[in-house]
């Protein structure tokens, strides 16, 4: 087990650490100024400045994150839910659903604030609006790729329709399901940060800005680096329950 991990493991850590590398590379080879395009070394340093300050930014960050994508992923798993079990009603979202994603996220956060204030209730809105289509779709895919066949032998074994959709086409869905919360996992990160550019106290979006600000771009440097690692932790965290939940896709 412990041999299969570390043969799994190496070829992205392998691949990290040639494009740390590669980057330090660049910056010591003289290409860019270093003040405007730090190297990871110069990075690494800036956050040991002051490392209760950025961990201090980023667990807010991963709080908005995390509530608001199990928000978004309710939501989105009753949307595909309700559409998928009434054709009517799916007749009569499905536009809705897809027009919801037209307006860019950025430009509904400043609107969010304005109705809601400055509190947890518009950054959480706006994540559920960012996490929730991915997952809906995807379900609604999955939900659809369910075998006729079986559907039909389940009809004529005198199976109800809540029945058929428990014991068969929850369970086929589960796959297409799990690529939509993968998704929206990393999506939920960055739509937290978003949030917190238009209203916050604390952050790493607020971070971010605060360093902008300062034209602090090493600080910048490591407020992008925990913004990907908080995504990559979120994705990851998905793809462990995935892997728990759907043994008979997902190669272990």
């Amino acid at each position: 087990m412990r041999g299969a991990a570390i043969r799994a493991a190496w070829p992205p850590a392998a691949a990290a650490l040639a494009f740390l590398l590669v980057w330090e590379g660049v910056v010591r080879a003289g290409w860019f100024p270093p003040y405007l395009f730090p190297g990871p070394i110069a990075v690494a340093a800036a956050f040991l400045e002051n490392p209760p300050l950025v961990f201090s930014h980023t667990a807010s960050t991963f709080g908005i994150a995390v509530i608001g994508y199990a928000i978004g992923a309710a939501v989105g798993l009753l949307v595909a839910f309700a559409l998928h079990l009434s054709a009517s009603l799916r007749r009569a979202l499905a536009p809705l659903l897809i027009l919801s994603q037209n307006v860019p996220t950025i430009v509904l956060a400043p609107l969010l604030v304005v109705w809601f204030g400055f509190g947890w209730l518009p950054k959480l809105a706006l994540l559920t609006l960012v996490c929730f289509f991915p997952i809906a779709i995807a379900t609604l895919d999955g939900l659809a790729r369910t075998d006729r066949a079986m559907v039909g032998y389940m009809r004529m074994a005198g199976a109800t329709r809540w029945q058929t959709f428990l014991k068969l086409e929850l369970p086929w869905s589960l796959p297409s399901m799990f690529s939509g919360l993968k998704v929206s996992a990393a999506y939920s990160v960055l739509g937290a940060v978003i949030s917190e550019w238009v209203g916050a106290k604390k952050g790493l979006g607020v971070y971010l800005n605060l360093m902008k600000s300062g034209y602090q771009v090493d600080n910048m440097f490591v407020a992008i680096a925990f913004i990907a690692t908080l995504s990559l932790f979120m994705f990851g965290s998905v793809v462990a329950v995935e892997r728990r939940v759907v043994r008979w896709h997902v190669d272990r």
